[in-house]
């Protein structure tokens, strides 16, 4: 976790009032001009709560996280067209992005907050019974692509990562959207990707965004894609404000931690 009080994360927390601004707007304007199934608009507010919901998990900031994972699911839903966004709908999404400004702005109190009335009507429009991530079935291990060119990182967190599942190895951003591709097509999929950012013929940002393009190709909610954490020996906000962007899930600066990674995978219930 980084420290509330540092330069990264009142860069993070001033961006995030920014795209909830942005957001609001947005879900204002389908509201008002009956653009509910505006795709474009969709998009736009979707990544503007995706980058907040990856962004919180780097500062603790759990109630933030829920909430925005939630208003995201829902904001899933509704771009694979599994669900009609309604007028009301998009209150309840604006009742929601409210709510994650309320939090933003008084971020050391936020994981105190209560904010399960939001989250009930956020339920209610994601649907009974809906999952964005299934449960994993016990006793199955995790499939894991990791993308790392420098050979000692890469070596240190295969053998980590081999402890809890099947690691395939790639060494560029080429490779891991070959082999990403190729899962796809076999009817399997990964769990995990661990992604450089820096690497040769085409690089970890570029790579994360034709894999996420993959899986909506396949028909796999965003939600419910690959968790992809980011690694890179950039310490730069702007950097993890591009792959947020991107919708990669997390990011670790080099060297890893090994134990924040393990935190990491069992929030994303990928180990029992």
């Amino acid at each position: 976790m980084i420290h509330l009080d540092g330069e990264l994360a009142r860069d993070f927390l001033a961006e995030s009032r920014d795209r909830l601004l942005s957001a609001e707007e947005d879900l204002l304007s389908m509201e008002q001009e009956s653009t509910q199934g505006d795709e474009e608009l969709l998009n736009r507010v979707f990544q503007d709560v995706h980058w907040i919901h990856a962004g919180a998990a780097v500062f603790d900031l759990m109630k933030i996280g829920d909430l925005a994972h939630k208003t995201e699911t829902a904001l899933s839903i509704m771009r694979s067209h599994k669900a009609i966004s309604t007028p009301d709908g998009i209150r309840i999404l604006r009742g929601a992005t409210d709510r994650l400004r309320d939090l933003i702005q008084n971020p050391a109190a936020s994981n105190q907050a209560d904010i399960e009335e939001v989250t009930t009507a956020l339920t209610g429009l994601i649907g009974v019974g809906h999952s964005a991530s299934p449960p994993r079935p016990d006793g199955t291990r995790i499939r894991v692509l990791l993308v790392e060119d420098d050979f000692s990182s890469r070596l240190v967190l295969q053998t980590f990562l081999s402890k809890y599942g099947e690691c395939h190895v790639a060494v560029n951003g080429r490779e891991a959207v070959d082999a990403f591709r190729s899962t796809l097509e076999h009817g399997q999929r990964y769990d995990l990707i661990c992604m450089d950012i820096m690497m040769p013929e085409l690089d970890g940002r570029q790579a994360l965004r034709q894999i996420r393009d993959l899986e909506k190709e396949f028909g796999i909610l965003s939600t419910a894609g690959a968790k992809i954490i980011m690694t890179t020996a950039m310490n730069d906000v702007k950097e993890v404000g591009r792959c947020f962007h991107e919708l990669c899930d997390s990011y670790l600066v080099k060297p890893i931690d090994l134990a924040t990674l393990l935190s990491q995978m069992k929030s994303y219930q990928l180990l029992q």
